[in-house]
């Protein structure tokens, strides 16, 4: 429910705190005193059209807080959760309008976008008026109304999954339609396609693998004569290495006779030799590793330039060549075996329709059924509001051939305001005076169907009195058991059943700047607010009379 308000620079309205209670609470004030402010402020804070306008005169900006308590399962607060917003603690609705025009939103202290406001705000006030269109005048609605109001959602929620069964039905069958299609116009080509990447069979990563090789190649072949040259000239007649090898040993037997003179020359020149063999030997290592045919190189540049004329001739890389192969192959076989696959997907498709079609008629059936219930209730309620002649009507049309997620059930509701006329939906048809009151029948009717934990209602006893404004009081006092109502009034008769009384007036608070004052009253002064409501301006002993008679009369 709303536990406080708190209105900072709007319009009349210099500086506002009030607190509210559960079940019902009426705000009452001469014409003029500036309900309307207080109703416009509490819309700006739900995330209502922002407006420079409501910016009280010379100054820079205007602020509202809207306070709500509720429950820890309420769907606001798993909405605050789903946009990572902190829902500890009460909810707290904050608008901040600008003199220029610019507003801002918060939510919990955190900012938000206003559409986001406007979604909590929803969820947790219900705004009920005469030419209000957030109530239940919006078409698009009431078929979720109905359905709440018979408990059908569990059936439209099975509906909405044949709904997307059959959608998915009929995607599938019609992809494969097309898939054959477009392979039966390209079968020439795919069955040639496939036929030249089978005999080329390419393989992921055998292009890099076939360049690596190719430049490896290429390379020894270039070092090749070199190292067959160096090979040659240890290894060969020529090789240093058999003289060395004999004037090493002839010199190491003399070395016994001039150790001194030849230790040192013998011992390098052995050292020498040995270097010499392990270079001979490995480049006898390297030559036998640069021996390769080169038929080898050949066919290595033959296979890489296939498979990259493949892939230009495919406009796709070389390494996507198999998956094309592959996808060509299943569209080929797609075609080949394609018929009898369809006539499968045909089938299902059409087992799909006709179960979204059992579950929508069946669905169709209940909502007609409810219909008639919520058109006899709010009937029930007609009659004390002073629109017996008047009908309530759930008009329903049916989609024959076509149907949604929600069924196939166009729901719109109507009204007949006197025998003989044409019905017609309700925003068209009725006054404002009657569109209040069957708006009032609806909410009554609905009233243990869910609502928003808070109602508003705003001047919705316009035009009526006497036994007409009781009925709707009774009636507001009847939702105030579940809810929290609030209701802006002007009739006696329903400011008597308030649980809080709120006096709204103007006041001069400086010479020339006048401003608007709310404040509750205390028990033992309603008796005067409602004297003068029935009244007017001059209160009479006869008016208090009739307002102690009013009270006792509730109260009893």
């Amino acid at each position: 429910m709303l536990a406080a308000l708190a209105i900072r620079d709007i319009v009349l309205i210099d500086r506002l705190d009030l607190e509210f209670s559960g079940g019902m609470s009426v705000l009452t004030g001469e014409t003029g005193a500036g309900k309307s402010i207080l109703l416009d402020a509490l819309t700006l804070a739900l995330g209502g059209r922002g407006d420079a306008g409501l910016v009280r005169n010379n100054e820079a900006q205007g602020q509202v807080t809207a306070v709500f308590d509720v429950a820890g399962d309420h769907p606001a607060r798993r909405l605050l959760r789903e946009n990572g917003i902190d829902d500890d603690g009460d909810v707290i609705l904050r608008r901040i309008q600008s003199a220029d025009g610019r507003s801002r939103a918060f939510v919990n202290d955190q900012p938000v976008s206003v559409s986001l406001l406007r979604q909590i705000g929803s969820l947790l006030v219900e705004i009920h008026g005469q030419h209000d269109a957030r109530a239940f005048v919006d078409p698009e609605e009431h078929r979720q109304i109905l359905d709440s109001f018979a408990g059908l959602e569990a059936d439209r929620d099975d509906v909405s999954n044949a709904f997307r069964g059959m959608r998915a039905a009929i995607k599938a069958q019609r992809d494969h339609e097309a898939r054959i299609e477009a392979a039966r116009r390209e079968a020439d080509f795919l069955r040639a396609a496939v036929e030249e990447l089978s005999v080329l069979d390419p393989q992921v990563g055998e292009e890099d693998e076939l360049a690596a090789r190719r430049t490896e190649m290429m390379q020894v072949e270039k070092i090749a004569s070199d190292l067959n040259e160096a090979y040659d000239a240890l290894n060969g007649n020529a090789s240093p290495i058999t003289e060395l090898s004999s004037l090493w040993r002839r010199l190491e037997r003399k070395a016994e006779q001039a150790s001194r003179l030849l230790g040192e020359p013998v011992a390098a020149l052995a050292a020498a030799l040995d270097n010499l063999e392990e270079a001979r030997s490995g480049l006898e290592a390297a030559v036998r590793e640069t021996e390769f045919d080169p038929r080898e190189l050949e066919a290595a540049e033959e296979r890489l330039f296939a498979l990259r004329g493949a892939a230009r001739k495919f406009n796709v890389m070389v390494d996507e060549l198999p998956a094309l192969r592959d996808r060509m192959a299943d569209d080929l076989a797609a075609l080949d075996a394609g018929e009898e696959r369809l006539a499968g997907l045909e089938a299902a498709a059409r087992e799909a329709q006709a179960l979204y079609r059992v579950k929508a008629e069946a669905l169709s059936e209940k909502r007609r059924n409810a219909a008639r219930a919520l058109e006899e209730a709010v009937a029930g309620e007609l009659p004390d509001l002073k629109l017996e002649r008047a009908r309530f009507i759930v008009e329903q049309a049916v989609d024959g051939e076509g149907g949604g997620a929600e069924g196939i059930d166009h729901i719109e509701f109507w009204v007949q305001t006197n025998p003989g006329t044409r019905p017609g939906p309700m925003m068209k048809v009725a006054s404002g005076g009657e569109l209040s009151r069957f708006l009032l029948a609806l909410k009554v009717s609905l009233a243990d169907k869910g609502s928003a934990p808070t109602l508003v209602f705003d001047e919705i006893d316009t035009g009526v009195g006497g036994a007409v404004a009781q009925a709707i009081g009774a009636r507001l006092a009847r939702l105030a058991r579940d809810v929290q109502v609030l209701t802006v009034t002007h009739a006696p008769q329903v400011a008597a059943r308030a649980e809080g009384h709120f006096l709204i007036s103007k006041a001069e608070a400086e010479p020339e700047r006048v401003v608007t004052r709310v404040s509750r009253i205390a028990e033992d002064h309603r008796r005067e607010e409602i004297a003068r409501m029935l009244a007017g301006a001059r209160i009479t002993e006869e008016a208090r009379a009739a307002a102690d008679s009013l009270l006792s009369e509730i109260s009893a």
